[in-house]
């Protein structure tokens, strides 16, 4: 059985890319997702990389966005010779 993680890594850039299509400020989007402004403006800045899933999964249902979109992307490993 999966295990919810502790933090998600999040994209500062995709946050406040989905939030600008949402035509949504950044107070708005704080308080629909129940966080604070300054916690959104230090996410979308990249200051903050992680949030806890109960505020991860606000964001993403005020942004109407999926289980990824939000999410660091991450490099594929180097392949094995």
């Amino acid at each position: 059985m999966a295990q919810t993680p502790t933090t998600f890594e999040v994209d500062g850039t995709a946050i406040c890319t989905k939030r600008m299509q949402a035509g949504m400020e950044v107070q708005q989007l704080a308080e629909a997702a129940g966080i604070t402004a300054s916690y959104l403006r230090k996410l979308e800045r990249g200051d903050r990389t992680r949030m806890r899933p109960g505020n991860y999964q606000a964001l993403r249902a005020a942004l109407n966005a999926n289980e990824t979109e939000l999410l660091a992307p991450h490099p594929d490993p180097p392949e094995r010779k």
